[in-house]
């Protein structure tokens, strides 16, 4: 029995592990060339290679499949997990790994319900995101200039929205072509909405100060586009305000929840992006219809006001008759007013034009003695200040140790010779104060006196008596003449001859002693130079 079974095996052919695996490739490949599977996907891979790795599972069993990259970049639906799918394509064994697997050539969505189920699954991760917050939301200019329109040149909904506008309101329109179904809408509606924002303003193309996103009605399959992720997210990221307007009014899309208004057709959408001009228009002409009626009644109601206050206001007569009185009484006065004040400058003028030499040096000797009185007294002053401040310093030193005691004296004698330069500065600008009042007030003798004017080339005339003469009349009636000029005196009349200059000695014979003066009015000093006037 033993010699049968050794004679069994024997005769069964060995295989390699190649020769297996490649019968077992072909027998797999020649029995199921072309399959469709239906499953939900599991895991799923995209290396950097651009191939897709997924799994295909029920409830029991999972099947691995592969997704070469040209087949991957031509699918109209991206594998996601969670989505039940029918997968079309033909089954291969890997023969590094031991394993069969599902090389895919078409990816579908396993029925409506398969569809929903992504869009309920996108929807909830941008929600999550936060591109559906209200706060997002940008408002809508209330009249754009340029409208840009998304949609496709050649189907009725352009013809709509530019006839809406036509209608209520005329505006620029740019229009970016793009495919509103099958696999290339996404990509292109999406490039359509970066590619206005994209334009810079004031450019050769003008940027659109509004973006419509547009498409006529149609089955979920055919608004699959507007469903997907890369179109919400390009919407989300749009600059410029954007309202959607994708199907009819039942119809619901994701670029519907991240757009800034939803219009519920593209008919609306044109609604909402301007406004009706004739309604405009009359809203215009009933606001100036207002302002004029507000301007009317506001004018009126000043005229009112006006007319009451002007009743309980005087008559303008009765308002001017006192000024004009007080006017014409002040006139009357003016003329001897200028007069009393003429003569009164005159008289100031003479007084101080008699002012002499000798008096402005008594004045300044006397000022000098009293301000050296003042400094005498100084310094006395400041010695009892100083001993008052010695003796309350020493007074203070029995109660004080030794150190405080030496702070206190520094800073003590520190504040008395700051006391002392105070008092020193202040007798010195006092002194100079004083000196420039005289000073001055020699200037101003100087100036207003009689001697400066005769050296501009003026002359005193006199009589014998000494008095003024001030007209020619006076001068022909007197006796004898005495003229003074600037270099001198010359006496005409009965013995006068050329006088030299004052303090010289005479080189003619002496003048005669001339009549005694009239004596001078009683509390007036008789003046020792004569005065122009």
């Amino acid at each position: 029995m033993d010699m049968f079974e050794d004679d069994a095996a024997g005769n069964a052919p060995e295989f390699t592990v190649s020769e297996i695996s490649g019968a077992v490739k072909r027998v797999i490949e020649g029995e199921f060339a072309h399959v469709r599977i239906r499953g939900e996907i599991g895991r799923v891979s995209f290396p950097r290679s651009g191939h897709v790795y997924m799994d295909l599972k029920d409830d029991r069993s999972v099947i691995s499949g592969v997704i070469w990259k040209g087949v991957a970049s031509r699918l109209e639906t991206r594998p996601e997990e969670g989505l039940e799918v029918v997968a079309t394509g033909r089954l291969t064994t890997f023969p590094g790994q031991s394993k069969y697997q599902l090389v895919i050539e078409d990816l579908a969505p396993a029925g409506m319900g398969a569809l929903m189920a992504m869009l309920e699954k996108r929807k909830q991760m941008l929600a999550a995101e936060g591109l559906f917050e209200a706060s997002r939301k940008k408002p809508l200019p209330f009249l754009p200039e340029v409208i840009g329109v998304v949609t496709s040149p050649s189907g009725a909904v352009i013809r709509d929205i530019l006839h809406r506008l036509r209608d209520r309101f005329p505006r620029k329109v740019l229009l970016w072509p793009v495919a509103v179904q099958g696999k290339n809408c996404a990509p292109e509606v999406a490039r359509g909405i970066a590619g206005f924002n994209a334009l810079s303003p004031g450019g050769a193309m003008p940027r659109p100060d509004l973006i419509i996103v547009a498409r006529g009605g149609g089955s979920l399959e055919d608004l699959w586009g507007f469903n997907e992720e890369i179109v919400a997210r390009a919407a989300a990221a749009s600059e410029i305000p954007l309202i959607s307007a994708v199907g009819h009014e039942t119809d619901t899309t994701l670029i519907d929840f991240v757009s800034d208004r939803r219009a519920p057709t593209p008919t609306a959408a044109a609604e909402l992006a301007v406004p009706v001009r004739g309604e405009l228009l009359a809203w215009v002409a009933e606001q100036g219809a207002r302002l004029t009626r507000a301007q009317t009644q506001s004018l009126e109601a000043r005229n009112r006001w006006l007319r009451d206050l002007s009743r309980a206001l005087p008559r303008a007569e009765a308002l001017t008759e006192g000024p004009r009185q007080r006017l014409d009484y002040l006139s009357e006065r003016l003329p001897g007013a200028l007069r009393s004040l003429a003569q009164r400058r005159r008289v100031t003028l003479s007084e101080k034009g008699a002012l002499r030499p000798a008096l402005l040096r008594g004045r300044l000797a006397e000022e000098r003695r009293r301000m050296e009185a003042l400094s005498t007294r100084l310094r006395p002053a400041l010695d009892r200040a100083v001993s008052a401040k010695r003796e309350a310093l020493g007074y203070r030193a029995e109660r004080l140790s030794p150190r405080p005691i030496t702070r206190d004296l520094a800073r003590q004698k520190a504040d008395l010779a700051e006391l002392l330069a105070r008092f020193a500065r202040a007798g010195e600008a006092d002194i100079r104060r004083r000196r420039d009042r005289l000073e001055a007030s020699e200037r101003m003798r100087e100036t207003l006196g009689y001697k400066a004017t005769l050296r501009r080339g003026y002359a005193l005339v006199q009589d014998g008596e000494g008095q003024i003469l001030r007209s020619r009349e006076a001068a022909a009636g007197a006796g004898a003449l005495r003229i003074e000029f600037a270099d001198g005196v010359l006496d005409l009349g009965e013995g006068a001859g050329p006088q030299p200059a004052t303090g010289a000695e005479p080189k003619t014979a002496q003048k005669p002693e001339s009549k005694p003066r009239k004596p001078a009015k009683t509390g007036e000093t008789p003046p020792e130079q004569g005065s122009l006037f």
